[in-house]
Parts: C-alpha cells; structure tokens; sequence
C-alpha cells in the first residue's frame, strides 16, 4: 500500500515513519504528528482491547516521585486512548452524578464524586467536626450547602463558595496526578471551572456582596490557570421547571425548604452556565451537550465519546492545547507539580484582600477557633503520629508520611 504526497509514491510502513519520511511529510505540511501521550478517540468497554494491559500505576499517595523518578518512571507509557478527564456539569438535581458514575463505569475510569464540606468537616479519623460548634464562634461554625439553603443570607455563605472552589480545586489536581501516575482517566462530578456560576446567581439573588463576588474572581485568576483543563465537558441541559420538579421528586429536606433554590436563582445559575460557562469550556475542550430534562441513556453519550477525534488539533489550535506537550520530560515536570507540589499550587489562594468583612474572621473568634479545633480528637498532630488514635510506631519514621490534602 502506498500514499501519493505531491506525486511522491512512498511506502506506507505500518507503525513506523522513518526520520527521512518524517522530514518530508512535515515540511510539505500534509502530516500531523500528534504530540507526545496522545491517543486520538476514548473507547467504551466493548471496543477496548481485554487483552492489552496498562503498566502497573506508580503508588504516588504513598511515594513522592521526585526529579531523579522522573529519569527512570516516564509518563507516557502509561497512557491510553482513555488517560483523559471528563468533567460532568449540569443545574441541581440533574442527574450528574449518576451520569458521571456510569460513564466512568462504562469507560473504566476513575469516578471523583463532587467535592463537598464533609472533606474538611470529617477529620482523617473520621472524627465530624461539626461537633465543635457549640464551642466556636458564630464567625467560625461549620456551615456547608444544606444551611445555605436553609438561610442563603448567613454571614458565612460567601466563605462558603470560596472554600468550595478551594475543595474542587484541590479535587482537580488530584485528578490530573491520578491520570499521570495511573493512566487511567478521571471522571468528575462537576469542577472548579463552572464553580462560578453559583457565585453569579449568589451575587445576583443579594445573597453575597459585591466584594464578596471581586474576591472570589480575584482568587480564580490567581489559581485557574495552573491547571490543564479537562479533555471532554459534557452538560446536561434541564429547564428551571423541570429541575424544580426533580428537586421535589427526590424529597431532600434543606432543598425542599430552601430559600435559596428559587425559580429566580435556578434561572441566574442556569444562565450562567449556557452564556458564560459553555462558551469558556468550548474554547479549550471538546463539548457535549443532552437535554435530560427527563433522563437519558448514557449509552449515547458513550457512542458519542466514542465518535470524537481529540487529535485533530493542530499546534495552532486552542483547543486541547493543553494536553499537546511535546517531550516527556514536559510531562514529568507537569506530573511532579501535581503529584508532589500541592501545596505550592493552594499557596495561590492567599490573596490579600481585607475589604470584605464577610471572608474576615475576627482576631479573638481565630484564636478561638485555633484552641478548640486543634484539641479535637486526632488534630492535635498529622495523620499517622496520633498515638491516642492509634496511630503506632511513631517513634521509629524517619520521613514522614505523605500529605495529600492541603486544604
């Protein structure tokens, strides 16, 4: 078999392009040569090999993987047709998470359901810090979605959207380690990228300041970029009167007495999404969008995955981009910031604005807060040197144990 490029006749040699044809091809501007980790289409299980295996993982929540790792533990010989992150969003009671489950079933994924307070409420020792709150501060009680929709106008309700992008930022991060170390890709339950429509239908339904809102912008243009965006961002579109029905179908108390989930902030939220969101996402990754205002079959959603080419795009291109690095030590740079330098990337989240009383907590009420919270149990010292936990042979680490969480 042969391909005629500008009437050359060359033999097509199946897996492999000689450095002379390579040259050629390139400099008339007829091949593409993907970059570096790239696989063109995600398969489902039924069109993916049983018989090919991906190398086994590097355990990178146990181990570091470090500049002289980097020499020996490539990135890209892990990856597949299906090391990429799929990120799933969509109005309250859509039905994302469960559409997420079964596409990271369906694809053999990782499912990362979505970031929520009880990551810093229950304590690695599964201790419910909300239990303090009778000792703390107004200014310094637990207070995570269900109170906001209970009383949307706390004091806390901005605090709280912040720390929830702060949670979902953290949550992506880990994403991208677990694809770079693993190989296999990630699925989410929505992301740090759309988290600010809720910000917008907040700010619009006076429920936060309009310093609150700059601050949260503020923290957003001083993190965002330092991630790679996701691959694929599917929505589900459902109408305001259809998600309020769902919201009564499925009988959550906070929600069905909600002040905050009114027919006024759905539609701001709503809006958000389709004017602002849909269009950022589309600009970087592919997009797909369902009306699921009554369900759907996520079998069709796994054909269309299926038909996309995330190859197509050109160094030139925006989309994707991201994801076109072009040597491997490009992504073993990549994969040590985000396996071992997490706490770097959060250090980002200290922007010094002190023009919104909301986000500022007293000095008094912060000392407070430091004398109960540190006494808790399990608190006192870092998981694994809590010996009233049981945590045991304390004495005898040398290094110690990795830390993942950086909250």
């Amino acid at each position: 078999m042969a391909i005629i490029i500008l009437g050359l006749n060359i033999p097509k040699v199946v897996g492999k392009i000689t450095p002379a044809c390579k040259k050629l091809l390139t400099s008339q501007g007829n091949l593409k040569l993907p970059a570096i980790g790239s696989r063109r289409s995600i398969c489902g299980k039924t069109l993916r090999d049983p018989d090919v295996k991906r190398p086994p993982p590097f355990p990178y929540k146990e181990k570091r993987y470090t500049m002289l790792r980097s020499w020996f533990d490539r990135t890209t010989h892990r990856f597949d047709e299906n090391s990429k992150i799929i990120v799933v969003d969509g109005a309250v009671a859509s039905g994302k998470s469960a559409v997420a489950k079964q596409l990271a079933e369906e694809l053999d994924m990782l499912y990362m359901p979505e970031a929520n307070m009880d990551m810093i409420y229950i304590n690695p020792y599964g201790y419910n810090m909300r239990q303090l709150d009778p000792q703390l501060p107004e200014s310094c009680q637990s207070f995570d979605t269900r109170d906001f929709c209970l009383n949307p106008n706390h004091l806390n309700a901005a605090g709280l959207q912040l720390m929830l992008y702060r949670l979902k930022f953290a949550q992506y991060i880990d994403a991208l380690a677990h694809v770079m170390n693993t190989g296999q890709g990630v699925v989410l339950d929505k992301s740090c990228y759309s988290d600010f429509a809720y910000i917008e239908a907040m700010a619009k339904e006076g429920f936060i300041s309009k310093a609150a809102r700059s601050v949260y912008y503020d923290v957003k243009r001083h993190t965002i970029d330092e991630l790679m965006r996701p691959h694929l961002a599917i929505y589900l579109d459902v109408p305001v009167d259809k998600v309020q029905e769902k919201i009564k179908k499925r009988g959550r108390p906070h929600e069905q007495n909600s002040k905050a989930l009114s027919a006024s902030f759905l539609t701001t939220l709503e809006e958000a999404y389709k004017r602002q969101y849909l269009k950022e996402v589309s600009a970087h990754s592919e997009l797909l969008i369902y009306d699921w205002s009554d369900g759907g079959d996520v079998e069709v959603v796994v054909e269309d995955i299926e038909r996309i080419d995330f190859d197509k795009y050109t160094v030139y291109d925006q989309k994707l981009k991201d994801w076109r690095l072009h040597k491997e030590q490009a992504w073993s740079d990549k994969r040590m910031i985000y396996t071992d330098q997490k706490q770097w990337l959060m250090n980002f989240f200290n922007v010094p604005r002190l023009d919104c009383p909301e986000l500022l907590i007293d000095g008094n009420d912060m000392m407070k807060f430091t004398e109960v919270w540190y006494k808790a149990p399990g608190m006192r010292y870092e998981k694994g040197y809590n010996e009233s936990m049981g945590d045991t042979g304390i004495l005898m680490r040398i290094f110690p144990p990795k830390k993942t969480d950086y909250l």
